[in-house]
């Protein structure tokens, strides 16, 4: 179901929706409160599996009536699209914490509007990735089995024996379609960890800083986006400015934030690959790689990079992924040490951790 209080953002969005033969909009609503009644009128064969819906509108906004969806249809996947402003970035982490699935930021005109290839195929990922997700479970495949890396232990899972190798300096992770809901879980599980945790989220400018603040809320370790020049410091997080690529360089023993305008890769800025990159110098390989959801395949080559220097590499399994696109490719790589969902990939580290001790 579309609700949007544009007509011409609508129909775009259904045409763009519909050129795909698994997709089919249901209903298309022009404000909460029509989006609700239709809800209820339409059979339960017809009832979406995932509604578009616009915060800003008339009558009934999108913040008022998401409640009152969810409660209507519990399972409905609910992805709210806002404004590309600070203001638009607030509302959508905010209708997240709210229940909203995802969110998708408005294209402009300038960049292309609904025409511009990025935003459709982000939109199609988005809404056939959650529609999965919310579907009924299915019989569970056969595991997608990875022969363990020399570092890793049989039991329990990545633990190494205390003195087999140093422990990590730093908790790298990287993800991007359905990511702050990932990174959400895994902030949740992981706590306050002994070491630094670097992120990158492929997000525009405006909407990090609000991530930021979401995980934040979450009562784990504090997350901010980072700054230039700033030294890392164990148990908080830092985020990849939304245009800015993050790398991580080591200066006196410590790690600190470089902030770089550099080259898009893998199409993205910020990207995974050059954080990781920069992390094998200056870490010598003492790092912890999480590769989360998301389209495409940054981060593998990053990857291949953290595993060569004797890294520990894990990536989210497909069946809690949005997309396996980036944690596919690292899985079908053969560098993943574990997949898993990202509640328990952050339970993991931790025992990583606790196992390893003090080791330095």
């Amino acid at each position: 179901m579309l609700c949007d209080d544009s007509p011409t953002a609508r129909t775009a969005m259904g045409r763009v929706l519909e050129a795909d033969p698994q997709v089919r909009v249901v209903a298309r609503a022009g404000d909460g409160r029509q989006a609700l009644e239709m809800l209820g009128a339409l059979p339960a064969a017809e009832r979406p599996d995932v509604m578009l819906l616009d915060l800003e509108m008339p009558v009934m906004d999108g913040m008022t009536v998401l409640p009152l969806l969810l409660k209507a249809q519990p399972r409905l996947a609910v992805i709210v699209a806002s404004a590309l402003t600070q203001k638009g970035a607030e509302a959508s982490m905010a209708a997240m914490r709210a229940g909203a699935a995802d969110y998708l930021p408005k294209p402009t005109a300038a960049g292309g509007g609904v025409r511009d290839p990025g935003f459709q195929a982000e939109l199609l990922a988005k809404v056939k990735g959650w529609a999965r997700m919310r579907a009924p479970a299915a019989p569970a495949p056969a595991p997608f089995r990875i022969a363990p890396r020399p570092v890793a232990a049989a039991a329990p899972g990545l633990a190494p024996r205390p003195g087999m190798v140093p422990r990590p300096k730093v908790i790298a992770v990287g993800s991007s379609t359905g990511g702050p809901q990932a990174l959400a879980a895994f902030v949740r599980a992981l706590g306050v960890p002994p070491v630094p945790v670097v992120m990158v989220q492929h997000m525009p400018a405006g909407f990090t800083a609000m991530l930021a603040d979401h995980l934040s809320r979450l009562g784990g370790a504090p997350a901010a986006e980072a700054q230039e020049g700033e030294t890392l410091k164990p148990g908080r997080i830092y985020l990849a400015p939304g245009d800015r690529h993050l790398l991580i360089e080591a200066s006196g023993g410590a790690l600190v934030a470089r902030l770089t305008s550099g080259p898009p890769e893998n199409f993205c800025r910020p990207a995974v690959d050059p954080m990781l990159r920069s992390l094998v110098a200056a870490c010598e390989g003492r790092i912890t790689a999480v590769i989360l959801t998301g389209m495409g395949s940054d981060g593998m080559l990053g990857c291949k990079a953290v595993a060569a220097a004797g890294g520990t590499v894990l990536a989210q399994d497909e069946a809690s992924s949005v997309v396996w696109g980036m944690p596919g490719a690292v899985a079908k790589a053969g560098l993943a040490q574990l997949l898993l969902p990202p509640d328990q990939l952050a339970e993991r580290v931790m025992a990583q951790f606790k196992a390893m001790g003090g080791a330095a």
